[in-house]
């Protein structure tokens, strides 16, 4: 078990390399929340995610002989990164090993900070054999991106950052993968703030610690599927487990729509941009799925802002939708002249925005006289969602959400 005194030396060891990156109290979210809400940017941070600290204090305390070898590590993006910037800071040789279907602005970046990247695998724990293969291989040190005293004590430098900027802090919220993250938070926080609470946020689709404490062991899921890549891991680190069942309060979970909410919210409120792993904490905050006292001072931990442009697109349309704001519909119209042209009136007359519109009288699954339509629609929430559709069936059209 680490203690705040190896999270102190830490923070002098990166203090050259990771940026103090901001708290900012949040009107928006204290408004919608009832709570007072800090958001801790480590968006900002450098690589854009807080895995540089981690990476910076292990590559920092390596001997000379582990230094020459080289080091070795796998990653679904984040820690990629932060070795590859660390490694080249240090002058010592990276090779990264990430999932084949990582995003691909992580793979530029960490090929960019000056890493050798080999794509291997569908997920983490297939790049992570991978990559102790190339250890055994090379004579490499291998850098664990969780499961390391030194790397929990470097991340837990984003604690001392919370506990000094906002003494009075009340609640963390905080992300959880492979459980490097909360495992250095949590010692920072708890030893600072004995009364402070820490809480542990997972996506559904990799809920392996919640799974984990249920049980009482280390458990690992067969597959993970989840929008948030950055906590994508199919079971907890060793020791982060141990750290968290005796320093996190509580461990919860939210759902892909849930986090798409979170995320689009910040990207249009708070003029900050997220990954999926990133938007989780104000997610379950958002969700309801922390319970906590209005007035709350309460800090979600933003721990990464990159994502894929083809994901971030996917993510707030589905965001969108969540909020009733972009509605996709399926319905049924006599094939004659005339017909489309009153159904589109029925829509404008409701104030929606019509952004795609698909015409098909060949579809097999209407009647030979009739025409299947598809429609993507600019709406303006769910009251408005539910005006409309009733306006259509009103008129006799069937309608089908999508």
């Amino acid at each position: 078990m680490i203690d705040l005194s190896d999270v102190e030396a830490a923070r002098d060891r990166v203090a050259e390399t990771a940026r103090h990156t901001p708290l900012e109290y949040s009107h928006t979210f204290s408004e919608m929340t009832g709570a007072e809400v800090h958001l801790k940017l480590e968006t900002f941070q450098r690589t854009g995610a807080f895995k540089i600290r981690g990476a910076t204090n292990r590559i920092a305390t390596l001997d000379e002989e582990q230094r020459d070898a080289g080091v070795v590590t796998a990653s679904a993006g984040n820690h990629a990164q932060g070795v590859a910037l660390a490694a080249s800071r240090m002058d010592v040789d990276a090779t990264v090993v990430m999932p084949e279907d990582a995003p691909i602005a992580k793979v530029k970046a960490t090929r960019s900070y000056g890493a050798e990247v080999v794509l291997h695998g569908v997920d983490y724990d297939q790049a992570e054999a991978r990559a102790h293969e190339i250890e055994r291989e090379e004579g490499r040190y291998y850098l664990h991106a969780f499961d390391d005293p030194e790397v929990i004590a470097g991340q837990g430098t984003l604690g001392l950052e919370i506990a000094e900027d906002l003494p009075g802090v009340e609640t963390v919220v905080v992300p959880i993968g492979g459980g490097g993250l909360i495992s250095g938070i949590a010692t920072a926080i708890k030893e600072r703030n004995p009364e402070a609470r820490v809480v542990g946020v997972q996506a559904e689709g990799a809920a392996s610690v919640a799974d984990s404490l249920e049980q009482g062991q280390r458990v690992a899921r067969d597959a993970v599927d989840t929008v948030a890549d950055g906590i994508a891991t199919r079971t907890v680190g060793e020791l982060p487990f141990e750290i968290i069942r005796e320093r996190v309060d509580e461990v919860v979970t939210v759902t892909d729509d849930e986090i798409a909410v979170a995320l689009t919210l910040l990207l249009e409120r708070n003029k900050t941009l997220v990954e999926g792993a990133g938007a989780v904490p104000l997610a379950a905050l958002l969700s309801g799925a922390i319970e906590y006292d209005d007035g709350e001072t309460v800090v979600p931990t933003l721990c990464g802002g990159n994502i894929d442009m083809n994901t971030l697109t996917t993510v707030i349309v589905r965001g969108l939708v969540q909020t009733g704001r972009y509605l996709r519909l399926r319905t049924v119209l006599e094939d004659r002249p005339g017909a489309l042209e009153e159904l589109t009136e029925t829509i404008s007359g409701h104030r929606a925005n019509i952004y795609a519109i698909q015409h098909d009288r060949t579809s097999r699954n209407v009647a030979m006289n009739d025409a299947e339509v598809e429609l993507d629609l600019e709406t303006r929430g769910h009251e408005h969602v539910e005006t409309l559709v009733a306006a259509l069936e009103d008129c006799g059209y069937p309608v089908e959400i999508l």
